[in-house]
């Protein structure tokens, strides 16, 4: 699909088969900000599902899965008409926390599910990485994925002669592309989602300030197009019913190719990271 085809219903074909919509609506309420997820999960879904995401991404580190649940059956959106993602912490029994997040969110399965970080030891990853094949090979989730693996976790998995995951979801924008992990993934037809797209709002540098004047747009909106343009599926959050409208309002622009260098040339690698970034746990 070219890139000036791409709409807020456009989805990735994963290595399974399955189907991901390239646009997700992340609902980590109060990592790095002073907010209450308690407080605004419920009303900021219900307004991303009404503006048109069918992409929801949570964990049980966020606390409100529940929430989301409560949030998709009332939005009288059919439940498979909307993809839903979730994570177990490292350190957690993998098939238990497919359980209980299943437990929590309402539903009979998910459709993808991450180990949120790499647990320290190879032995360790590798076990939570087998029970989550166990619960897909169950039937409770769709689709098996990681997040925050470095290279060496993702080599681990493939020398191990196990199926590779369908999604490994990293901290990545201009200035933490994270390429030698993104080089690996697609060379393995690992699909790469992009949290912190919109840098936790910190998108003052000239040159996205620039790059917003002359397509006048938002700033916001020149990064997730960016992040588009490089086939990542961004998972954008927000809490203001204007911000999660504007976020999906990036489809009738493209970036000229001069500018996607422009903002590739602002990579800091991982002293640009603005999150945890625990990609080298050894």
């Amino acid at each position: 699909m070219s890139h000036s085809t791409l709409s807020l219903q456009s989805k990735f074909k994963l290595a399974s088969g399955h189907e991901i919509p390239r646009l997700g609506f992340g609902v980590a309420y109060g990592f790095g900000k002073d907010e209450d997820p308690a407080e605004l999960t419920k009303p900021s879904v219900l307004e991303a599902l009404k503006v048109g995401y069918r992409h929801l991404d949570t964990a049980q580190m966020y606390g409100n899965e529940a929430l989301v649940g409560e949030a998709v059956r009332e939005s009288g959106i059919q439940r498979e008409d909307i993809f839903i993602t979730s994570k177990v912490p490292a350190g957690q029994d993998p098939v238990q926390g497919v359980n209980d997040s299943l437990k929590a969110i309402g539903f009979n399965y998910l459709d993808l599910y991450l180990i949120h970080n790499p647990p320290a030891g190879t032995e360790n990853r590798l076990k939570m990485y087998k029970g989550l094949l166990e619960a897909k090979a169950q039937g409770k989730i769709r689709d098996v994925g990681v997040s925050n693996f470095g290279v060496r976790h993702l080599e681990e998995i493939k020398n191990a002669g196990l199926e590779l995951p369908a999604v490994n979801q990293l901290e990545i924008h201009p200035f933490c592309q994270q390429r030698p992990i993104v080089d690996f993934c697609r060379a393995h037809n690992i699909a790469i989602e992009a949290y912190c797209p919109i840098i936790r709002g910190k998108m003052d540098n000239p040159i996205i300030v620039e790059l917003a004047k002359k397509y006048g747009k938002e700033p916001a909106q020149v990064l997730l197009r960016w992040s588009l343009q490089h086939d990542f599926i961004p998972l954008v959050r927000s809490s203001n019913p204007g911000r999660i409208l504007s976020n999906t309002q990036i489809y009738d622009f493209v970036l000229e190719d001069e500018d996607v260098k422009k903002l590739d040339a602002l990579d800091l690698g991982a002293k640009g990271a603005i999150s945890w970034n625990p990609v080298n746990v050894e």
